[in-house]
């Protein structure tokens, strides 16, 4: 029987910020964009999610919701050091590791050893050499460890025993399933399947019938399955630069100036990851001032500045409306070789 355990870091951002600054902790703070140039938070403190603030609320929407909201604008390189601290600790433990961002991993244990034994040494060992806290689930699978690391959150242990794992499922709603957003939980709930135990009822070719790749997955995470092994070997798909305006953009010239910078950038990105960016099949992304978004890609052309301004300017003509809509956001990148056909999520 497998053990796995998902560790994710309580609150990343804000606990590093209050770990650098002490007084910070008992007031509300996020990390986010200043509320002039439409920012969205990134992520907050405890004492701020009191008010409903939450990551990716617009930072006009929060500073409403809470006026003594303390606003920062974050240290990357500072997170990412702190970042390598913790995952160099949850290293010490166990047969195979997999990072899947800069707060949280997987990590999967020799079967003889205890699963809350070593969560709970990962998390002292973290609070006492980084200053943070951490949460961590312990289960058969990653699904389920996944799922148990948000249970006691903050600064705690959940676990999944294999004999707990039919009972624990049958309650679970599907909208904590990774991959089900709010739209899948409502069309899921029209059908009546609210709990894990309403998606037993239908079989695989029903569920598939009704909701595709999506159906063929809920098929077996209703059942608390989940048979992916640990990526030790985590290959880059994409790379990309966006960037959200302070004013709409409405003329095709303001968006080829703006294509010039964020071509600057992604240069600059491309060649600090020791990427060939003509290698890539370029992609662009535009969001729309109604929050409606499209994107964009052309296999045969080579990322270049011209290319991206052409898949920019085609984007933005591509909503179906009497008149030109506001352009909020842009986004250009490039998908690398040697990666599937499936569809990515580019940003």
């Amino acid at each position: 029987m497998r053990k796995v355990l998902h560790i994710d870091c309580d609150c990343f951002f804000a606990a590093v910020e209050m770990r650098e600054n002490p007084q910070l902790c008992r007031v509300p703070i996020a990390i986010g964009g200043h509320s002039e140039r439409r920012g969205v938070i990134s992520t907050c403190n405890y004492p701020a999610r009191e008010y409903g603030i939450r990551s990716a609320m617009a930072t006009a929407l929060a500073i409403k919701q809470c006026p003594d909201l303390i606003l920062l604008p974050g240290n990357m390189a500072l997170y990412r050091e702190v970042s390598q601290q913790v995952m160099n600790i949850i290293r010490r433990f166990g047969i195979a590791f997999e990072q899947v961002s800069v707060d949280e991993a997987y990590l999967e244990l020799n079967p003889d050893d205890s699963a809350i034994e070593i969560g709970n040494r990962i998390r002292a060992e973290v609070e006492t050499e980084v200053g943070i806290t951490v949460s961590v689930g312990a289960a058969p699978n990653k699904f389920l460890a996944k799922i148990a690391s948000d249970w006691n959150k903050p600064n705690g242990l959940f676990a999944v025993k294999p004999h707990q794992v039919d009972a624990f499922v049958e309650q679970l709603e599907v909208r904590k399933i990774p991959g089900i957003g709010p739209k899948t939980a409502e069309r899921l709930a029209s059908k009546g399947i609210v709990l894990c135990s309403d998606a037993q009822a239908y079989s695989l070719l029903e569920l598939v019938n009704l909701f595709g790749r999506t159906g063929a997955s809920l098929f077996k995470r209703c059942r608390g399955q989940d048979d992916r092994a640990l990526s030790t070997d985590r290959v880059r798909k994409s790379i990309s630069v966006e960037h959200t305006f302070s004013k709409d953009l409405y003329l095709a010239e303001e968006l080829d100036q703006e294509a010039e910078v964020l071509w600057t950038k992604f240069l600059q990105r491309t060649e600090k990851a020791n990427i060939d960016s003509r290698g890539l099949a370029p992609f662009v992304k535009v969001k729309f001032n109604d929050f409606s978004q499209t994107t964009l890609a052309d296999q045969f052309l080579e990322p270049s500045l011209e290319s991206f301004r052409q898949l920019l300017q085609q984007a933005r003509l591509r909503q179906d409306r009497d008149e030109i809509q506001g352009v909020r956001l842009i986004g250009i990148g490039g998908r690398c070789p040697d990666v599937s056909e499936q569809q990515l999520v580019l940003f």
